[in-house]
């Protein structure tokens, strides 16, 4: 648990802008989670690099936050501080093709911003509810593409200072990348899109988000995607063919609309889901022999 001392210290280096346990439901999609020693709302990219080379200095354990669209909050909540990036960090310029984006933009508008500039090759995350520093530590993706395909490189904060990391240093993968093994705070991205007329940009972005709203659940919270699609197959297709829509645990439901969204239907808590995440999981490795993996990160379960 972080002391006064480390809440009084941050408040010095963003004053105003520093929450004693603060619930988090309130900063994550899924509307889940108890409280957070700390939560800090750095107010500017400077203010962000800050906080993080303070924390890092100190030794004060700590997570990242952003959108919280792909994040399961405990009850209990998180111990320790908890750093929300957004707001204060949506810096964005365009410069021809090249795109540099600070940590906290939204996914949707920059990829509405660069489809209206005839910028291809962002128009698959105009349905992401995410940003950028989470997308590019992820390798976000949907309609058959993913961030790992436009990142240049990275420019983040370590224990050892702040560097730029490049393309080839980040080991993409599924929904992979080496920036969720190493501790970073990521700062902002250089990505490269190709020129393209923006008829054709607007109308694949359009095309994209229509097949959404169409096929995935837009209605009470959730947290995205649970599962990773295992190699060869769909998590949500396995869920379905295994019986697995409609499946409840309190107000925690499994997605009619599509098998891999849990739904907070109500006054879901973290319990709920992880046990619907355990009866869906025992449903597929039943039916199918497969173990399925989580895709949404678990915060303040350990500890």
């Amino acid at each position: 648990m972080s002391s006064p001392q480390t809440a009084a210290a941050l408040e010095r280096l963003c004053p105003g802008a520093v929450r004693r346990d603060e619930l988090l439901s309130r900063h994550v999609s899924f509307r889940i989670g108890g409280p957070a020693d700390v939560l800090v709302l750095p107010r500017t990219l400077d203010e962000l690099r800050q906080v993080a080379a303070w924390l890092y200095r100190a030794h004060e354990p700590f997570v990242v936050l952003g959108r919280g669209s792909n994040v399961l909050v405990a009850d209990r909540g998180v111990r320790g501080v908890v750093v929300k990036t957004g707001r204060g960090q949506d810096g964005l310029r365009l410069d021809g093709p090249q795109v540099t984006a600070e940590c906290g933009v939204s996914l949707p508008y920059l990829a509405r911003q660069a489809s209206l500039r005839g910028l291809a090759g962002l128009e698959f995350a105009g349905g992401i509810p995410g940003s950028v520093g989470g997308a590019v530590v992820m390798n976000a993706g949907a309609h058959g593409h993913c961030m790992a395909e436009i990142v240049r490189s990275v420019r983040a904060v370590s224990p050892e200072g702040e560097r730029a990391w490049l393309a080839e240093e980040l080991a993409y993968g599924y929904r992979e990348s080496r920036l969720q093994h190493a501790p970073v705070v990521v700062l902002d991205a250089e990505l490269e899109l190709a020129q393209e007329r923006p008829e054709v940009t607007v109308a694949r972005l359009e095309e994209w988000l229509r097949y959404r709203s169409e096929t995935q659940p837009l209605g009470p919270p959730s947290s995205g995607c649970v599962f990773r699609n295992p190699v060869g197959d769909h998590a949500g297709r396995m869920i379905d063919a295994a019986g697995g829509k409609g499946l409840r645990v309190g107000d925690a439901v499994v997605s009619e609309r599509h098998a891999n969204y849990i739904l907070n239907t109500g006054h879901a808590t973290a319990s709920h889901v992880l046990d619907l995440i355990m009866v869906v999981r025992n449903r597929v490795r039943e039916r199918f022999g497969v173990e399925l993996e989580t895709e949404v990160k678990l915060l303040g379960f350990d500890g």
